[in-house]
């Protein structure tokens, strides 16, 4: 198993996707009404995903419980303007004196502008990806089973090569309500991966297999041990 996807609901998946590809200078894979993606292959690391998938239900008023962090460093000013230049806005959540710079993107996501870290190094132009977790030591745990990466800075994971963003588990503020992410992670399984094996793996470990009554849909759906939504894909042929 790998982690293949970072995923998007959007209302407007065409304009949405393409700003982040311009973000993060991805490689277009899809271009189409409903359906946006673009590659993000970090230089002797792991390749992402940036897919976007057209909603029809608007934003909750929970605060997101995944977004992503964009690498600023020394230029994090400048950073921040071509972000403001392709579409995004200044965004207060109550961040208070901070270091780095929040924005939304043009549907309202929040991301950050990150100052210089020694953890940022080797990253590529997502430095992470903080995910909101009831318990992280646990959560750390099982993302680690799920995605194959190993533990970094603090609750963190990185990829094997240590290169590409961290995975982060963050203290969540409240508990997770009803509510979908907005953004969500994709697993995909390999050749010789056992499905119903690795659902009950993810049980075992706090985890649950949700069923929405979307109909009969190729991957299966799941919840972490703090109820963030992730899919399982089943393997390439």
């Amino acid at each position: 198993m790998y982690l293949e996807n970072l995923v998007f609901d959007a209302a407007e998946p065409q304009r949405l996707g393409r700003f982040w590809e311009a973000v993060i200078g991805g490689e277009r894979l899809t271009d189409e009404s409903d359906a946006f993606e673009t590659r993000l292959a970090v230089e002797g690391g792991p390749v992402l995903d940036l897919c976007f998938q057209r909603v029809t239900e608007p934003p909750s008023d929970e605060t997101p419980r995944l977004h992503l962090d964009l690498a600023g460093g020394a230029r994090e000013a400048e950073e921040v303007d071509r972000l403001l230049a392709l579409g995004a806005r200044h965004l207060d959540i109550g961040q208070g004196d901070v270091p780095w710079v929040v924005l939304a993107d043009p549907e309202g996501n929040p991301c950050c502008v990150m100052e210089d870290r020694s953890a940022y190094v080797g990253t590529g132009p997502i430095a992470a990806l903080p995910l909101d977790s009831a318990d992280p030591n646990r959560d750390l745990e099982f993302w680690s089973w799920l995605t194959g990466w190993t533990p970094g800075p603090g609750t963190s994971l990185r990829h094997p090569s240590l290169r590409g963003p961290l995975l982060e588990l963050c203290p969540e503020v409240v508990p997770k309500g009803p509510e979908k992410n907005r953004l969500h992670l994709d697993i995909r399984l390999e050749v010789g991966d056992n499905p119903d094996a690795v659902a009950a793996g993810i049980a075992e470990r706090g985890g649950r297999e949700l069923h929405p009554g979307w109909g009969d849909l190729p991957w299966r759906l799941y919840a972490d041990p703090s109820g963030n939504e992730l899919c399982v894909l089943p393997a390439r042929s």
